[in-house]
């Protein structure tokens, strides 16, 4: 009933194993399917260390269609991307999102690539935090995304000031401008791994979202096969808490949502 919605491949230089791998993990979780979401080419070289080229493009997209149709009879793999979002680049994501038939598209705002530190960084780490939040309703704006990737990524890179009640009135400022978009945003599970060891983003700013009605996509963020799934009845459950009955995924660009206490019984029977 539920997809892996953040996934990665090899060709992003920092994750292993084949796309069919990480169906299979899916498959053994009781999720229904997997998106693939590798990060996306972008030009000139821009953080060239974490990302596909591009004119390995058309490889990316072979790549999910053999696991497609490899994986048919158990798992249903779906091709989707992790797209940057970074000023002066939008004209270049519309085109690469219009060259492809995909299901999902999450849009990233990325503080640790040098990309972002030579424009934005500064000794202020709380002005780089606001212009962070700032930067998600930007991407937000743009209207060229289904969901917002890790949205308090912001914190495991700026840990040593990292007090979200200082920037709350901000957050909430960008969430006011993200809800107006009808954007999703993501709970992504491998915060849990990271320097602040909790979920992106972090639970006052979950009640946030759910007070301005922001739809929630879960997703794992794998870079490894195992991981596929990793956190997901935790994850639901911090939903319920946060006020949250629904939790979405999206097929051909279309939002589905569904009862998270239908889905969480269902990830526990397997589970057990």
């Amino acid at each position: 009933m539920l997809y892996e919605t953040h996934s990665h491949t090899p060709l992003c230089n920092h994750a292993t194993g084949e796309p069919e791998e990480y169906a299979e993990v899916a498959h053994s979780r009781g999720l229904a399917g997997l998106t693939v979401t590798c990060h996306n080419p972008m030009p000139d070289g821009f953080s060239s260390a974490v990302r596909m080229t591009p004119n390995q493009f058309d490889e990316y997209v072979d790549l999910v269609a053999r696991a497609r149709d490899n994986m048919a009879a158990t798992t249903d793999v779906r091709l989707g991307l992790e797209a940057d979002y970074f000023a002066g680049h939008e004209a270049w994501l519309e085109r690469q999102l219009a060259s492809a038939d995909f299901n999902y598209v999450l849009g990233s705002v990325h503080p640790q690539i040098q990309e972002f530190r030579d424009r934005y960084w500064s000794e202020d780490l709380i002005e780089v935090q606001r212009t962070y939040f700032s930067l998600l309703a930007d991407a937000a704006e743009t209207e060229l995304f289904d969901s917002l990737a890790h949205p308090d990524l912001i914190k495991n890179h700026t840990a040593e000031a990292w007090q979200p009640e200082r920037i709350m009135d901000d957050i909430c400022r960008a969430l006011d401008r993200i809800a107006a978009t009808g954007i999703a945003m993501e709970i992504n599970t491998s915060g849990l791994n990271k320097t602040i060891q909790e979920m992106n983003p972090f639970p006052a700013m979950l009640v946030e979202m759910r007070n301005r009605q922001i739809p929630v996509v879960i997703g794992s963020d794998a870079h490894v096969p195992w991981r596929v799934g990793d956190g997901y009845e935790q994850a639901l459950s911090i939903l319920l808490e946060c006020g949250y009955d629904e939790v979405c995924f999206f097929l051909n660009r279309e939002r589905q949502d569904i009862s998270i206490s239908v889905v969480r019984d269902k990830l526990c029977e397997v589970a057990e």
